[in-house]
């Protein structure tokens, strides 16, 4: 099996992510609730995994960040932690680049009040700062965009969009899901208020793993209250971040295996493991993009982009694209929607869907020549 469908999660991953789970399951015990070894050893791991994460996004310290379970949920604690429409007029904006992550909370808000403003992606997928900056309302709270659009590899330019929002004194939402882990991110100097991402993807880390980083002074409401471990007595749920965000058990067993695997990412460094996704992802658009009947999506005048190419051959429906891919050559890819319904309404795909191929650090060159090779196979079948 070739596998290439890296943005959905990361498949090859470091082996000490594996072990660190196993070894957790083996002694930690749970975070807070009592002094015994078992309990403190879970309290450790959890704390030192919130202090690499703090390091790796330049975030103030380790108390900004709170543990989710993926990005998506990370996504809906900022957002309706946020928004509040139900008590006052408030006005958000958003991009066609977005993931339902990020559209489905704003129009679940915007049935109770939002006004939302989405930013329209031209046939490249790229959006207009200028017109991001003068979308801005006085009751504008929160610009939320994504680093990276999952669909197309397109990156946004966060530093101009974290120097507009500080500006006008508005909120700044970063979904990082595309970015965590392989390009950087700085929370201070990108002028972000709320990062989020999940722990599966590029930061190689186990499934069901995932945070949201608040800035200092940004209050953002729970999205659920339980068992936090402190202040049993109390009635509200504990008010100080990050226990503010977190109730319930948090999932030690795989914030071990995520801590391992920034430790991994640390040793091998960021920019090492990013010029290899992309290298790869050249080399295949190299091959594919003069294939007769081939469509890429995106716009590839970005040299630093996602490691990600998403195509169709002819009018072929991309399901079937995608499982000839699979059952004839062994290479897995995502194909049909792919969370991003505004997006494909940009880029006209979304009848067909699209064929999305995205690399890893742990491919190889000769991996991508041979899905190269496949795509050349059915564009010339397809075209016959």
């Amino acid at each position: 099996m070739i596998y290439l469908d890296n943005a959905s999660t990361s498949f090859h991953k470091p082996d000490c992510v594996a072990r660190a789970v196993v070894e957790a399951m083996q002694q930690a015990g749970n975070s807070g609730r009592g002094s015994s070894g078992e309990a403190m050893e879970a309290s450790r791991l959890i704390f030192d995994t919130r202090c690499r994460i703090a390091q790796m996004f330049d975030a103030e310290g380790p108390e900004c960040v709170a543990f989710t379970a993926n990005a998506t949920e990370a996504l809906n604690t900022a957002l309706f932690g946020i928004l509040h429409p139900e008590r006052e007029k408030v006005h958000a904006i958003c991009t066609e680049m977005d993931h339902n992550s990020v559209l489905r909370p704003l129009y679940l808000l915007e049935k109770e009040g939002l006004d939302l403003t989405i930013l329209p992606a031209d046939r490249k997928g790229m959006i207009s700062l200028t017109e991001l900056e003068s979308s801005i309302r006085p009751e504008t709270r929160a610009i939320i965009c994504t680093h990276a659009s999952n669909l197309t590899g397109n990156r946004n330019d966060i530093r101009a969009i974290g120097e507009i929002a500080k500006k006008h004194k508005k909120l700044f939402v970063l979904d990082a899901a595309q970015t965590a882990g392989v390009f950087p991110i700085s929370m201070k100097k990108d002028h972000i208020d709320i990062l989020c991402f999940s722990g599966h993807k590029g930061l190689m880390g186990p499934q069901g793993t995932g945070a949201i980083c608040v800035r200092p002074g940004v209050h953002v409401e729970p999205l659920k209250v339980g068992g936090s471990g402190i202040l049993t007595f109390q009635k509200e749920h504990p008010g100080d971040m990050p226990e503010a965000l977190e109730a319930g058990t948090l999932n030690s067993h795989g914030i071990a295996g995520l801590r391992t695997a920034l430790e991994w990412i640390q040793e091998t460094g960021v920019n090492q493991i990013r010029e290899k996704e992309q290298m790869l992802m050249w080399r295949f658009y190299d091959q594919v993009k003069k294939i007769p009947g081939v469509t890429v999506y995106g716009d590839f005048s970005q040299k630093d982009r996602s490691p990600v190419v998403t195509l169709n051959i002819g009018d072929e429906g991309s399901g079937e694209v995608g499982m000839a891919l699979g059952e004839e050559y062994g290479i897995s890819v995502r194909s049909g929607g792919h969370c991003a319904p505004l997006m494909h309404k940009a880029l006209g795909t979304e009848k067909t869907g699209a064929v999305r191929f995205s690399f890893s650090y742990f491919n190889t060159e000769e991996e991508i020549d041979m899905a190269a090779m496949a795509v050349r196979k059915l564009a010339s079948e397809i075209e016959d």
